[in-house]
């Protein structure tokens, strides 16, 4: 038989205490107000005193209110018929449809025994270039979206929602502004992918215990569709609003603060969460991307810090791009070897001439002469930037290597490009030309176009789907030796 108490010893925030014995750590309880009824769970016990965080707020709890323990923990209904619907931070429905109450599963379950895990093997196509040809996605991999306030970081997630070859999305929102909601909703039902996803969402207005909720009710689901045979991508956004609301409870529950004011335990509550990103063997596969707001651009700030340590690299969306210098997928190796045979090479080779373009921004920018490597370089930056960096656009991967291969082609002569030349005689594109011959080299096509010579263009252009590079080159420049 529950018990029901009727004195609440005090309200503090959004947590209410009651003296009660026979009481368990993470219980539901029903608290029962002039507003109506109410969950709430159990989230400390001191002494007899039990510390309870009020799911829609403490808001008309008076301390003569009924408390009613239901000797369960916090439970969502698993089942084919979540996809395509759109649940609250507790699971409630918000696209008015039915409530779901069949083989109700736990939310707050261990991580799964390494030793059960399974090496990945394979790749989360995308159809972003700057994930999939740079930083590739694997498969059970945990990946964090380093980001600022203002960045493109939900319309990024949308992208990868509508167009990533994974069997099942979930979608877990935290703090997220109501127009954001509506756009995530609009984007993936006119892109034909909702009936494969699930959506989760705690926006800024709702209670703040439901943005605790929504990792773990995600990352839950997640898991049984992984256990199905499902491939399941879960991508969340922002986890520092989660941490956020972490930091509010404790500062609420009086416990003593770490770095920022932030609980000691930070690094612990992310990385429980991070864990759940797992490939079972002879089953299916949990991916976490995860969006985390970098306050005041800060990567020493503590939840980017500590998430650092836990998960296998980072995308950093930066100016409304992927850099390719801060961003890392540490398990790319373990596919990109299977893909094509010049991935790798193209890669590393466009990384590098890259450098050396923003090397020459910085020659530039301070004055100096540059010479006509420099300009090829300033050539190819463009290039590769429009082509290949830009977030709008989408190529498979096949297309993107020779989309890099065309950049390159446009830019360089092959002897310069540095790359194997078995590869350059397989995938140079076949213009019938050098770089240098028609098109008097990258470096007389940047310094026409900076200098006072009227000459008429020539259009020169290697056409591949998705990709089209094209350049401006004059009919005659020339360009002085490097001294």
């Amino acid at each position: 038989m529950n018990k029901i108490y009727r004195r609440i010893h005090q309200v503090s925030g959004n947590v209410i205490s009651v003296f009660a014995k026979g009481v368990t750590y993470g219980e539901l309880a029903v608290v029962s107000s002039r507003r109506g009824k109410s969950l709430a769970e159990v989230i400390r016990i001191e002494n007899g005193l039990v510390h309870l965080q009020v799911f829609a707020g403490t808001i008309d709890i008076s301390t003569h209110d009924k408390v009613k323990f239901t000797g369960k923990e916090m439970r969502i209904a698993f089942s084919d018929n979540l996809l395509g619907r759109i649940f609250n931070g507790s699971g409630a429905p918000l696209d008015h449809g039915p409530v779901l109450h069949d083989d109700l599963i736990e939310i707050k379950t261990p991580t799964v025994n390494p030793a059960k895990r399974f090496v990945p093997n394979k790749m989360i196509r995308t159809g972003i270039p700057m994930i999939d040809l740079f930083n590739t996605l694997v498969v059970s991999q945990k990946l964090p979206i380093f980001s600022v306030a203002g960045e493109p970081y939900n319309q990024l997630l949308a992208r990868i929602a509508m167009q990533a070859d994974a069997d099942v999305i979930i979608l877990g929102t935290m703090g997220l502004k109501h127009d954001d909601y509506l756009f995530f909703k609009h984007e993936i039902e006119n892109g034909g992918a909702m009936t494969r996803s699930v959506f989760f969402v705690h926006t800024a207005a709702d209670p703040m215990v439901e943005c605790l909720m929504v990792p773990d009710i995600s990352l839950a689901v997640a898991e049984r569709f992984a256990l199905a045979g499902k491939t399941v991508l879960v991508l969340l956004t922002d986890m520092t609003n989660f941490a956020d609301a972490m930091k509010e409870t404790a500062i609420t529950m009086e416990r003593v603060p770490s770095n920022r004011g932030y609980p000691g335990d930070l690094y612990s509550q992310l990385a429980s969460r991070y864990e759940k990103a797992v490939d079972f063997e002879g089953a299916g596969s949990v991916t976490i991307l995860a969006v985390t707001t970098m306050p005041g651009d800060d990567v020493t700030h503590p939840v980017p810090d500590n998430t650092g340590y836990i998960t296998e690299g980072q995308l950093y969306l930066h100016g409304g791009r992927i850099d390719p210098f801060g961003s890392l997928s540490r398990l790319k190796q373990l596919v990109n070897k299977n893909t094509r045979q010049d991935h790798r090479e193209v890669m590393d080779g466009l990384i590098r001439l890259f450098a050396g373009y923003r090397q020459t921004l910085e020659k530039q920018a301070m004055g100096f002469k540059l010479s006509s490597w420099d300009q090829k370089l300033l050539t190819f930056g463009d290039l590769f930037e429009k082509k290949l960096m830009a977030l709008s656009v989408n190529l498979p991967l096949e297309q993107a290597l020779d989309c890099g291969w065309e950049i390159l082609a446009a830019s360089f002569d092959r002897t310069e490009v540095g790359l194997r030349s078995d590869l350059i005689e397989a995938f140079w594109p076949n213009t019938g030309v050098s770089a240098g011959e028609e098109i008097s080299n990258a470096s007389s096509i940047r310094s026409a176009s900076n200098s006072d010579n009227k000459s008429p263009l020539l259009r020169t252009s290697w056409n591949k789907p998705g990709c089209d590079v094209e350049v401006d080159a004059p009919e005659r420049t020339t360009v002085a030796a490097d001294e």
